[in-house]
């Protein structure tokens, strides 16, 4: 099966959400990939930071594109995230997405959130998705809408779902959402499978699958995460609590013992 069709039937499984982790670079996809996850995002924040520059302001395209054809290269497949088309049109977005489906990448992830906290003319981003879909028809599209992380648009929910799912969406996003009655309400309304963005002490991945949530991502969780373990070890390490045991295990200190960081 190739790419498209496999992460397309990786959305299509009742009961079983698929659980993609999002990663920055090369080392994190692959090292992810190698734990055996069957497909890969990216996080445009994990992107954008590693490359020293601000998130969601449209200034790493570049960036977006290289890893996205390095990351088609590995044995699974692999989303990217493209922002809201970093300040392109719908034409020049849907060049982008060529570019990207040629080199192998799956799928995309756009975005009607823009910088300055307003929500993308929905008859723009109906346009912006159906150009990509013309554009690249085998591409995995999922749509995401802030309207829960934007103060006030929650009601917009529902309107934009079903414009983006008209313009062709693959697949629906809206990460902030963790609501179980408007979850369930959205996955039974909309053929398109739903995206809801893991949140850490919130509903659980066996809980949105029983809510019918198709996809459950991670975005800039996995990026948070590294760089303060990264921290943590590096403290340790100047605090002198840094320790090898015989089998070559290094290991530093936490609060409730030791925690394993790699073997030498």
């Amino acid at each position: 099966m190739n790419p498209y069709d496999a992460f397309r039937a990786l959305h299509h499984r009742p009961g079983v959400p698929l659980v993609l982790p999002n990663a920055w670079d090369h080392a994190s996809a692959a090292a992810l990939a190698e734990a055996g996850f069957e497909a890969i995002g990216t996080t445009s924040l994990g992107v954008a930071s590693a490359a020293g520059k601000p998130d969601a302001t449209g200034t790493t395209r570049e960036e977006t594109l290289h890893l996205g054809h390095r990351l088609a290269r590995l044995p699974v497949p692999v989303t990217v995230d493209i922002e809201g088309g970093f300040g392109a049109d719908p034409a020049g977005v849907a060049e982008l997405a060529a570019d990207l489906v040629r080199a192998g990448v799956a799928g995309v992830n756009i975005e009607d959130g823009r910088p300055d906290g307003t929500l993308a003319p929905l008859a723009f981003q109906r346009e912006l998705i159906s150009a990509v879909k013309e554009a690249a028809p085998a591409l995995f599209v999922n749509a995401r809408t802030d309207t829960y992380w934007l103060p006030g648009q929650a009601g917009e929910t529902a309107r934009r779902l079903s414009a983006y799912q008209e313009a062709g969406a693959d697949g629906l996003f809206v990460p902030g959402l963790q609501d179980e009655s408007v979850i369930a309400a959205l996955t039974a309304e909309y053929e398109a499978p739903l995206n809801i963005l893991y949140a850490p002490g919130r509903l659980t991945v066996a809980r949105l699958a029983e809510l019918g949530v198709a996809r459950v991502s991670t975005g800039s969780l996995l990026f948070r995460a590294a760089v303060q373990h990264a921290v943590d070890v590096a403290g340790a390490v100047a605090r002198s609590e840094v320790h090898v045991d015989a089998g070559g295990v290094v290991a530093y200190a936490v609060a409730d013992g030791w925690a394993d960081v790699y073997r030498m």
